[in-house]
């Protein structure tokens, strides 16, 4: 791919899968900036790799401006350096977040599975439990 290669708004939402507004939007945002021809954008291979690493960053569960300034100090940068450690700070507090929302879901998970165990013991001491599984697996194949 050589530097004076260009990208269409359809093309690239075709190739990353995602839709016109969504590129737009990210433009809103500045972290795209393709140039004008007329009417049309016409974004190049820096827009691209932009495009790139933000979908990447927002898979990641990135905010917009922690996508912006890691982005921003790949293109200015001359040493990596800060940008990784930026980075792994980045990761860090998402990894955090990420591994507390596990921590959450699986206590609501057992608290659900006690409250099962409970019900299903209520049932079998009124001698309906039966009709009350019969009644559940109706409604999951729903």
């Amino acid at each position: 791919m050589n530097s004076d290669t260009t990208y269409t708004i359809t093309e690239l939402a075709r190739e990353f899968r995602v839709t016109p507004r969504a590129i737009r939007y990210y433009e809103d945002q500045g972290l795209l900036s393709p140039r004008r021809d007329r009417n049309t954008r016409v974004y190049d291979k820096r827009d691209r790799t932009r495009l790139k690493l933000t979908l990447r960053g927002r898979r990641l569960g990135l905010s917009l401006a922690e996508i912006r300034e890691l982005i921003d100090m790949y293109d200015t940068a001359h040493d990596e350096s800060p940008q990784l450690t930026r980075f792994l700070t980045v990761l860090a507090r998402r990894k955090a977040a990420l591994e507390q929302q596990r921590e959450d879901v699986e206590a609501v998970l057992s608290e659900v599975y006690a409250l099962e165990r409970q019900c299903r013991q209520l049932l079998a001491k009124s001698g309906r439990l039966g009709t009350a599984q019969q009644s559940v697996s109706d409604q999951e194949i729903r």
